[in-house]
């Protein structure tokens, strides 16, 4: 079964084409991310910039191009937190609906406990089929979102926190690079994060952290010092908890300039990932006093790969 697979978040819109086997397994056809920002300024004004809109939804037709192309059989579009936040999600939901047309798809603006089951799925198979322990904690931090899902064969206990590297940095890193009352401004929001979901999700029962998305591939591209962005080489690595700390402080200090030059960098996180290095940095250093030096691995497969298995499964959780 062919399937598309959609995933719009708050800093970029991405596209999975995949064949899905007779054992559940997907193969790629076309893999691809765009850095559309369309969660631009929702946490100060509660709407879609209509230009970011406008951005988004040009892209969205270049999907569709693609999907019919590839004879995609199926096909399924999320939308996450900038969505879920903004007053007019509903233009949105309509601009994509016509982008698509004749393929008739409606993006569903899904809630945060469905977007961390989804990224949970995508996440955990290559992980049990490396002999990695369980049980996991799946990280997967976005731009305007956070989602914490423990499990090992399943989800146990999730929630999603309204951090993420956009929103932090909307909200706190004006500076450049930031100073230190920004940072610690930024801190304490994930610190808050954190503690509400350890009133859901037991933290400490952690064997594996995995962290997920963009911010955490690339300041695991820097702490393995690669000399261009490499997904085979990022995909379950394992650092350790200093390796990612020295990786963050660094990334978060550079000046954006000293950022765009660094040869692994997408020109769409130059001015985010030291957003993305905050949450990334204290989530692990919790993590390590509560479940003690447990490893830290970076998947690839994240969310996308998720809402791509769902389909083949016929499931919409």
């Amino acid at each position: 079964m062919r399937v598309g697979a959609i995933d719009c978040g708050t800093n970029s819109i991405r596209l999975l084409i995949a064949d899905i086997d007779e054992a559940g397994a997907l193969h790629d056809i076309v893999r691809r991310m765009e850095v559309v920002r369309l969660g631009y300024a929702v946490d100060r004004t509660g709407r879609l910039d209509p230009e970011r809109m406008a951005a988004t939804l040009a892209m969205t037709r270049e999907y569709a191009d693609q999907c019919r192309a590839h004879g995609v059989e199926a096909i399924r579009f999320t939308a996450t937190s900038a969505s879920r936040d903004a007053s007019n999600a509903a233009d949105f939901v309509a601009g994509v609906e016509e982008a698509f047309g004749d393929l008739a798809v409606t993006p569903e603006v899904i809630s945060g406990a469905e977007e961390a089951g989804l990224s949970f799925l995508g996440a955990t198979g290559d992980l049990r089929a490396a002999g990695i322990p369980g049980p996991y904690l799946v990280v997967d931090i976005g731009g305007g979102s956070s989602e914490f899902v423990l499990g090992t064969e399943g989800v146990e206990a999730a929630l999603s926190t309204d951090v993420g590297c956009v929103r932090l940095t909307e909200r706190h890193l004006q500076a450049d690079p930031p100073t230190d009352d920004q940072i610690a401004a930024a801190v304490a929001d994930v610190d808050a994060a954190i503690d509400a979901a350890a009133r859901v999700v037991p933290l400490d029962r952690t064997v594996t952290l995995v962290g997920l998305a963009g911010s955490v591939t690339t300041i695991t591209a820097h702490a393995l010092r690669l000399p261009a962005y490499q997904p085979d080489a990022i995909h379950l690595s394992r650092l350790s908890a200093a390796q990612v700390r020295a990786a963050c402080d660094d990334l978060l200090h550079m000046t954006r300039e000293q950022r765009a030059s660094l040869p692994f960098m997408h020109p769409g996180r130059v001015d985010v990932i030291g957003g993305g290095a905050i949450v990334w940095q204290t989530i692990v250093e919790r993590i390590r006093a509560r479940a003690g030096e447990v490893p830290v691995v970076t998947s690839e497969h994240d969310i996308l790969d998720g809402i791509a298995l769902s389909i083949g499964a016929g499931r919409s959780d």
